[in-house]
């Protein structure tokens, strides 16, 4: 089975955001050796599988968004952070984002963008090999854009949201 249902676990109406959800014989019953994953990713007996959507009026699912900060690229789930903490590690980065931007083919292509520090430059490629050499190819990003300024919170945190957004306006989907 599968359902959405809202932050409080209640199921919600067809055309209503919120989490999908699963349940049935073929699902795991958790994480190995691992109570703790398990009793956050199960609530009532029903999977959160982290994925935002709704339900149409005929009962499919349409899925619109993550709440977690994943990027899937051709069926392999990249994790921005591990990437990020790479881009750290260069002179000329002051600041870095990783996302997951609209592609055809693979569902999202994992794309840097990054502040650098006053005076310092770098190039597209040089990042790249960076990456490449330390994560491999399927979690390197596919291109790296550097903007003058990332934006960010009243408390000085990235907003990852307002930079999707700017890749994601013109996509009917959000994944």
């Amino acid at each position: 089975m599968i359902d959405v249902q809202n932050d409080q676990g209640e199921f919600v109406p067809a055309g209503e955001k919120g989490e999908v959800v699963c349940r049935g014989p073929n699902l795991c019953k958790g994480y190995e050796s691992n109570p703790e994953a398990t009793q956050a990713a199960f609530h009532a007996g029903w999977f959160r599988t982290g994925d935002i959507g709704f339900k149409d009026d005929q009962g499919y699912i349409q899925l619109l968004d993550r709440s977690k900060d994943i990027i899937i690229s051709g069926g392999f789930n990249i994790y921005p952070g591990e990437v990020e903490q790479v881009l750290w590690t260069h002179p000329a980065i002051q600041d870095c984002a990783v996302i997951g931007v609209p592609h055809e083919k693979w569902g999202e292509a994992v794309t840097a963008v990054v502040e650098l520090k006053p005076g310092a430059s770098v190039a597209q490629s040089e990042l790249i090999l960076l990456c490449k050499d330390q994560l491999g190819s399927i979690r390197t990003p596919k291109s790296i854009e550097i903007w003058n300024s990332l934006p960010r919170s009243i408390v000085g945190k990235v907003l990852k949201k307002d930079i999707r957004e700017h890749y994601w306006k013109t996509s009917s989907r959000r994944i």
